[in-house]
């Protein structure tokens, strides 16, 4: 049985543990896309952990370079 490899070049981690700051997530993780449109996204990984006093969420970006003749 052959199983599929993801492959990926790079890894963009945004991770936040105050309120405001996950609120505002998707519009970083929007901006820095938008300043870099080399970079194509292949797979996400959404995790969140919590103690008593802190809810800590990271959104993990696995990426691979564009050719510039693929950009768009």
């Amino acid at each position: 049985m052959t199983k599929d490899v993801m492959r990926f070049d790079s890894v963009k981690v945004f991770s936040a543990t105050m309120q405001g700051d996950r609120e505002a997530m998707g519009d970083r993780i929007t901006s820095w896309l938008a300043a870099n449109p080399s970079v194509q996204v292949v797979d996400v990984s959404v995790r969140q952990s919590s103690d008593h006093s802190f809810h800590c969420l990271t959104i993990i970006l696995f990426c691979v370079e564009r050719s510039p003749a693929n950009r768009a």
